[in-house]
Formats: structure tokens, C-alpha cells, sequence
């Protein structure tokens, strides 16, 4: 069969673009020593830092699920005039600089600024903080929790909808026993992408929250102190749980 040159010429490309994707991660898993392992990547302070990643990343996820179901139900069965704006707010996160991202939210949620001086009433302090970590996280998971649960809504049939309203179920009723089941697989991925967002932020988590020291945080301070090495075997065990993470997405896009 005589193939074709645009085809072929695409492949070659295309082999490109994976060999330059999949050579760091193999270089990082086949250049790392056991004891590198163990000296750094599973000491009590790296740990400690996957342990506080992982509880505000799943807190964060929780908190978006919480009030990212609702907008998203909303944006997703209504029409009405601002929709796109909103759509478009929620995805700001996506283009600003993780950097900028945590001065935006320092200052925003500071202890001293007027929204954070009422969170700070209620013990919420975010500099330096197990819940600076959380916000950070919230702000920059939340346009793929919202973004993933639209569709997901979209996806389900409104005739389903209909017919259970005919039937005499209210709205209520309906979303809980119609809507939320039939798009219950988006919301599980739109919880794993968004807790996968959050467990890889660091940017935003120097400037927000250094302390508690988050596992990305260590890995940058293993860095700059000790060299690749060190920092090599931090990552580890943030990577497996990143490839894992991508493997169940994958599963579940396979399921549907």
C-alpha cells in the first residue's frame, strides 16, 4: 500500500514530540540510587510533606466539589446574560503565573487585608499555614473541577431530566436522583484532576505558604541545598503518585 508523504512526514514529527516528552521521566526513574532513596525521598521531614500535600490537596478537592457542583449545574442547565463571563473567571487561573498567582492571593487573603482579617476570626490564617496551602490549592484546581463537572452535566440527556419532573419529582429531587448519578464518573474525574493539580503546585506555595513545608516546597528547598540528586529522590514517591494518578484518568476515560 503506498503510503503517504504527509502521513509520513507527520509520524516522524510526532515520534519527535513523545521521545522529547518520555526522556526526562525515564531519565528520572532509571538515574535514581536506593540510597538517595531512602536518605532523602522516604526521611520523616519528606514524609511529613507528602502527608500535609496529599491532606490539603483532598481537603481542597472537597471544598471545590462543594461549590464547584453547584456553578457548574448552574452554567451548564441555564442561559443567561454574564455565562461566558463567568466561565471565563473561573478559568483565569489557568493563564496567571503561578508566581503571580500567590502575591494575587497573599494579598487578597492576608490576615491584615479585609477579606482575610474576617477569615482570620474564624482561625483561618493563611500566611504560612496549613490553609494557605489549601487556598493556593483551591485557586488553581478549581477551573478543572468546574470545567470537567460542565461537561459532565452537558453530558447527561435532559429528556432523562424531563421525564422525572413529568413524573412529579422536584428539582431537588431530580438533580440528586437523575442528574448527579448519570454524571457521577465526571465528578469522580473532575476530583482526581483537581486534587492532581493541587498536589503539583509549588509556585504559588513559596510565596503563599513555605511553612508547613508541603512536599514541593522541600523539593525546590532540597534543590537549592543539596543539588539534583537530593531533589531527584524527594520527587520520587510525588511522581509515582502523579503517573498513578494519570493511569486511574486513563481507566476511566477507557470506561465510558
Amino acid at each position: 500500500m503506498h503510503r503517504s508523504l504527509l502521513i509520513s512526514t507527520f509520524s516522524v514529527l510526532g515520534s519527535l514530540l513523545i521521545l522529547f516528552l518520555l526522556a526526562p521521566l525515564l531519565s528520572f526513574f532509571t538515574g535514581i540510587s536506593l540510597s538517595d532513596l531512602m536518605k532523602y525521598g522516604l526521611r520523616e521531614d519528606a514524609l511529613n510533606a507528602l502527608c500535609i500535600t496529599i491532606a490539603a490537596s483532598s481537603l481542597s478537592t472537597i471544598l471545590l466539589l462543594l461549590l464547584g457542583i453547584p456553578i457548574s449545574y448552574v452554567i451548564a442547565r441555564r442561559t443567561f446574560r454574564g455565562r461566558d463571563l463567568i466561565r471565563s473567571l473561573v478559568d483565569l487561573p489557568l493563564i496567571i503565573p503561578h508566581g503571580v498567582a500567590g502575591i494575587a492571593i497573599l494579598i487578597a487573603y492576608n490576615s491584615r487585608a479585609p477579606l482575610g482579617s474576617l477569615l482570620a476570626r474564624t482561625g483561618i490564617i493563611i500566611e504560612d499555614s496549613f490553609w494557605g496551602i489549601v487556598t493556593v490549592m483551591c485557586f488553581v484546581s478549581a477551573p478543572l473541577m468546574v470545567d470537567t463537572l460542565i461537561d459532565g452535566f452537558l453530558s447527561v440527556d435532559q429528556s432523562l431530566e424531563h421525564v422525572a419532573r413529568s413524573l412529579g419529582a422536584s428539582e431537588w429531587r431530580t438533580f440528586l436522583t437523575v442528574t448527579l448519578p448519570l454524571s457521577f464518573r465526571s465528578v469522580i474525574t473532575a476530583s482526581i484532576m483537581a486534587w492532581a493539580r493541587g498536589i503539583s503546585e509549588v509556585g504559588a506555595l513559596l510565596i503563599v505558604a513555605y511553612y508547613p513545608k508541603s512536599i514541593n516546597v522541600l523539593i525546590m528547598d532540597r534543590f537549592w541545598n543539596y543539588g539534583l540528586e537530593a531533589a531527584k529522590a524527594t520527587a520520587l514517591p510525588l511522581l509515582a503518585i502523579s503517573v498513578s494518578c494519570f493511569i486511574l484518568l486513563k481507566w476511566l476515560s477507557g470506561r465510558r
